[in-house]
């Protein structure tokens, strides 16, 4: 992970391979990004919190979810802005919003600004890989 910022829950590359999963490790560690349609929370409807696989902090509630059809979770606010952290991501010859866990530097997905259906357009395109789900 390339970042300039300290966060608050730090561990080595080895600690990290050795607590995730190879598919967890790929997405959260090395910003990759599971299959669409393929994640365990894409259509859930389960009340609860979703906290970061990594580190546990807490990102995302039950009722920011919403149906976007993208293949992803979408959220369209995050539990608290320090949580998150938004980045410009350019890979891939796009220019986009990448979301990472404001605590371990643990890449989520993107933003955008393309949900007129939610209170402030905003759609968090999160892998289902990068969170677990607490139910209520």
């Amino acid at each position: 992970m390339d970042s300039t910022r300290t966060y608050p829950v730090t561990k080595t590359e080895e600690e990290w391979k050795a607590e995730l999963t190879p598919e967890e490790y790929q997405v959260l560690r090395q910003a990759g990004t599971e299959r669409a349609f393929t994640g365990e929370y894409t259509d859930t409807k389960t009340l609860g919190t979703y906290s970061c696989r990594a580190c546990g902090a807490e990102l995302f509630t039950s009722e920011a979810k919403f149906d976007s059809h993208c293949g992803w979770p979408s959220f369209y606010e995050p539990t608290d802005k320090d949580n998150v952290e938004l980045l410009t991501d350019t890979s891939y010859g796009m220019r986009r919003v990448e979301v990472r866990c404001g605590s371990c530097g643990s890449h989520l997905g993107h933003v955008f600004d393309d949900a007129p259906q939610t209170p402030n357009g905003d759609r968090y395109c999160i892998n289902s890989v990068s969170i677990k789900l607490a139910p209520a």
